[in-house]
């Protein structure tokens, strides 16, 4: 069982960011939801929570208000498998929202994603400083990922 659970505060979008976010990871399910009831800060009815699951993480969605609104501070990441996934995500995550640079991106509801492939974590742990320079020199270079460049990069 998971311990800890993140918590994602939305302005009255909850139920409608975990549509989105449950329709583009295929391991994906939504839970259980709550409501406000009579007198309560929203509209009796109003979603209150919703508790979804991406990849097999648990998450709950909390419609508080407008009084907090996300950073970048705090992102997902999401590991990649290969270009096709990255590209495959990046585009479908920032639709509405705004691509960033070295693999960050802002989706519609303000929450931050860093969208990697599992190769780039490999190549910046390699005991030679001078490639792991080198590719995070040309990642900072980049928007979405590009993982031949990488490739290239490590190389020389």
């Amino acid at each position: 069982m998971q311990r800890i659970t993140p918590c994602l505060w939305f302005d009255g979008q909850a139920e409608e960011a975990v549509k989105f976010y449950t329709s583009i990871f295929k391991r994906s399910r939504i839970g259980a939801k709550s409501r406000y009831g009579e007198g309560m800060p929203m509209p009796k009815g109003t979603v209150l929570t919703v508790s979804f699951t991406l990849e097999g993480q648990s998450f709950l969605a909390l419609n508080g208000g407008p009084q907090y609104r996300f950073t970048p501070a705090i992102s997902l990441l999401v590991d990649c498998r290969d270009q096709k996934e990255v590209d495959t995500l990046r585009e479908k995550l920032s639709a509405g929202g705004r691509p960033g640079p070295c693999a960050w991106l802002t989706d519609k509801f303000g929450v931050s994603w860093q969208i990697v492939p599992s190769l780039l974590p490999k190549l910046i742990r390699d005991k030679d400083p001078i490639k792991t320079k080198r590719v995070l020199d040309a990642m900072m270079k980049m928007g979405k990922i590009d993982v031949a460049e990488l490739k290239r990069a490590f190389k020389g």
